[in-house]
């Protein structure tokens, strides 16, 4: 004699138990998806403030441009003034020689004060022509120095931390005269007389 009810309950327990590992596997999996999302949350939550760690340090670094770049022009009015009175060459002694010694401590203090701010002054004579940095005004011809070398600088550059704030203008050399290819039979051709 069976009973229904312990059938009944028995395939209750059955199923309570085929239920049991059912959820068991949908939880795992739930927590894995969850785990998955929750580290993929945290990685870029970390690149987000690597990446604004940047953009706060370029800010800091890069804040000054606009204001650099028209500082850069009074230090090259300064310049002009001084190379103007040197070329004169009236100035020997007296007040117009303090003046001159005046103007040029004002621009020594004023390259001081950009270069504290992340701007700085290049000067490329002789260092190999780079369109990232010089701006090529002329070519001057001249085969005792190698093509493509800055041989005269019209206006210094500057940098600010590693951007050009304005590139240097110079005179690049045209190199001497390039080697010609060598007219006649190259090794492949034989011509047999006969």
């Amino acid at each position: 004699m069976t009973d229904p009810n312990a059938a009944a309950n028995g395939n209750d327990t059955a199923s309570t138990g085929d239920n049991q590992v059912a959820p068991d596997a949908a939880l795992t999996r739930e927590v894995a998806d969850t785990k998955d999302r929750l580290l993929r949350a945290l990685a870029e939550m970390e690149n987000l403030r690597r990446r604004t760690e940047r953009e706060v340090l370029d800010a800091r670094a890069y804040a000054v441009t606009s204001f650099a770049r028209d500082l850069i022009g009074v230090a090259d009015d300064l310049r002009r003034a001084l190379d103007a009175a040197e070329e004169s060459a009236a100035i020997v002694d007296g007040p117009a020689k303090a003046l001159c010694d005046g103007v040029e401590l004002i621009e020594r203090q004023l390259l001081k004060v950009l270069e504290k701010h992340g701007v700085r002054i290049f000067d490329p004579q002789g260092a190999k022509f780079d369109p990232n940095v010089h701006q090529a005004l002329f070519e001057v011809p001249d085969i005792n120095i190698p093509a493509g070398s800055v041989v005269q600088v019209i206006q210094p550059g500057f940098m600010i931390g590693e951007r050009v704030l304005r590139p240097a203008m110079v005179g690049v050399s045209k190199g001497g005269p390039r080697t010609a290819p060598v007219d006649g039979p190259s090794p492949g051709d034989e011509t047999h007389t006969g």
